[in-house]
């Protein structure tokens, strides 16, 4: 039964071929706009890409 639900788990591809920026928006609170702002440095980082 373990080897079933763990199956489901799997993916392929990397985090790079899914990856995409994140825009804060007006309402969003400031530790969200950090935690945006990390994910985007993040992105930047590990795959070249800029928001």
């Amino acid at each position: 039964m373990t080897l079933g639900l763990l199956s489901g788990c799997a993916t392929s591809g990397n985090y790079c071929d899914v990856a995409r920026a994140i825009y804060a928006s007006h309402d969003d609170t400031s530790e969200t706009k950090r935690q945006i702002l990390a994910e985007n440095e993040k992105i930047e980082k590990l795959c070249g890409m800029q928001p």
